[in-house]
């Protein structure tokens, strides 16, 4: 749920005698009552609480602590403020209708929020995924499409389709994928809603509670949530300047894993690139243990300098890689289509397991996708995109080496979206976020994207395709000042100026 969202309807009255911060109190407390916001929600910070509701810091400081003394919320040191569990019997005699209790009960997975609270806008109109710039969404190419001669559309693609996706659609996407050395047919492509929908499908068709899967620590946390809701236990690989093949053989001969999780290509956090070498000696290592590995290529196709190697899949000789990729991160992510390229059985046995969530993808961003695929159109988007976002790396490494230099240790990547730091102080990353996102400037903790979440306490993601480049030089500014006012306090009691600048996400 959007907390935020849910708040900014609520209104306060300025002519009641009572205290804003009561009113404020008696809103949250009320949606808490309701369980509208359910345990364990993590409400806005007090700074974005007092924007929503135009009072001062003060006021909603008042209003969280009234508050965690009604038992309602409680304050976790770094994090934030949380809904706390309310006892079954409330105020009202219990005449509500009891939701939580009549709802089957959520796995507690490990930061099993975050995803969410990454995906949602906050207050400054930013988040804080991995998402590209509307500025580049070819909105006049979309427009083009659906205003022109479209002959092609027959009335029956509007209707329901296969599960496995527009046949056309897949052609295509067959066809594209020749280009990256990948040598498929139609029969070996799935069309999902995005690659997080095949994650989903692939960890149904495969796995029971109690299977080994191994992952690279740190990874896309979406992958990790997936896998731990299957009940699978999860192995962590570091990564490293070098592939931990000896780790992982000790793995494949311990644990029989069912399969292993890669992004060998602009991996996300780290933005690490996968070299030739290693990739073959990877998928030797897997034919000889008749590995299943699961390659999520979102980022391949925007490389800032040279082309990187081929695919996992596309040196697959032993018909064991499965194939994830998407159109969100080059085109638009509301298209939500992404596609799997997989053995046959497997594809139907995820067949089988989508038409129980949606029968097939949405026909018309299927339709979109192969107009704009036939037109030839891609090419010239991708190398708008990709000259675009290579000046807003080296705009944000230089800035980051000017500025924090001495603070953060980092290398800029050869491709993707995103620059992974590490602090070099005794300085957690969730007090820097706390202590930086009052000024317009926000990041992603490292702690969010490992299997053990303490691994990641010092090190942060920065995204640097969804600013401009002078918006990203002054958030590097900001994030040092906030360093060293960090630095001398030994805490974030410091308060940064509020300014409009959009943050780094």
């Amino acid at each position: 749920m959007d907390i935020s969202k849910a708040l900014a309807g609520a209104r306060l009255d300025k002519l009641s005698r009572q205290p804003m911060y009561l009113q404020i109190a008696g809103i949250i407390g009320e949606k808490i009552q309701d369980m509208v916001f359910s345990d364990g929600t993590r409400l806005p910070p007090e700074r974005e609480l007092a924007e929503l509701f135009g009072v001062s810091r003060t006021t909603a400081i008042n209003a969280y602590r009234y508050l965690e003394k009604q038992g309602l919320v409680f304050a976790r040191e770094g994090s934030g403020t949380y809904v706390a569990e309310v006892p079954a019997a409330r105020k009202d005699g219990g005449r509500r209708v009891p939701w939580v209790q009549l709802m089957t009960p959520f796995p507690k997975l490990p930061l099993s929020t975050m995803l969410r609270e990454i995906l949602t806008p906050n207050v400054s109109g930013g988040s804080m995924a991995g998402m590209p710039d509307p500025a580049f969404y070819p909105v006049d190419l979309l427009r083009q499409i659906f205003a022109g001669d479209n002959k092609s559309m027959d009335p029956v693609d509007l209707g329901h389709i296969a599960t496995e996706g527009y046949d056309h659609l897949r052609r295509l996407v067959a066809r594209m994928l020749v280009g990256r050395s990948i040598e498929t047919t139609m029969e070996n492509v799935m069309i999902t809603a995005g690659s997080q929908q095949a994650l989903y499908l692939i960890g149904k068709a495969m796995l029971e509670p109690g299977d080994y899967v191994v992952v690279e620590s740190p990874t896309f946390i979406g992958a990790h949530q997936v896998f731990s809701a299957s009940g699978a236990r999860i192995l962590g690989l570091p990564v490293a300047r070098q592939f931990p093949f000896s780790l992982l053989e000790d793995y494949l001969i311990r644990y029989r894993p069912k399969l292993l999780y890669l992004i060998p290509t602009y991996h996300n956090p780290t933005g690490r690139l996968m070299p030739e070498n290693e990739r073959r000696e990877l998928l030797r290592l897997a034919a000889r243990h008749r590995l299943v590995v699961v390659e999520d290529d979102p980022y391949s196709e925007l490389y800032y300098d040279e082309k990187p190697p081929v695919s996992l899949k596309g040196m697959d000789a032993y018909g064991g890689v499965v194939y994830l990729s998407t159109f969100s991160k080059v085109l638009f992510p509301g298209l939500r289509t992404g596609y799997v390229v997989a053995h046959p059985a497997l594809l139907n046995r995820m067949a089988m397991e989508k038409q129980f969530i949606d029968l097939h993808s949405n026909n018309l961003a299927q339709w979109f996708l192969c107009q704009f695929l036939q037109s030839g159109l891609l090419p010239g988007h991708l190398a708008l995109v990709r000259g675009e976002y290579k000046k807003r790396r080296n705009a944000l490494s230089k800035a980051l080496r000017r500025y924090c230099g001495e603070e953060l240790f980092f290398e800029a990547p050869r491709g993707g979206f995103f620059i992974w730091c590490r602090i070099n102080r005794s300085i957690l990353s969730s007090r820097l976020l706390q202590q930086v996102f009052g000024a317009g400037v926000s990041f992603v903790p490292g702690e969010a994207f490992y299997v053990h979440p303490r691994e990641g306490e010092r090190e942060l993601r920065l995204c640097f395709v969804t600013q401009a480049e002078k918006a990203l030089q002054e958030s590097a500014r900001r994030l040092a000042r906030a360093l060293a006012q960090l630095k001398r306090a030994g805490k974030e009691s410091a308060v940064l100026a509020n300014q409009p600048v959009k943050p780094i996400v």
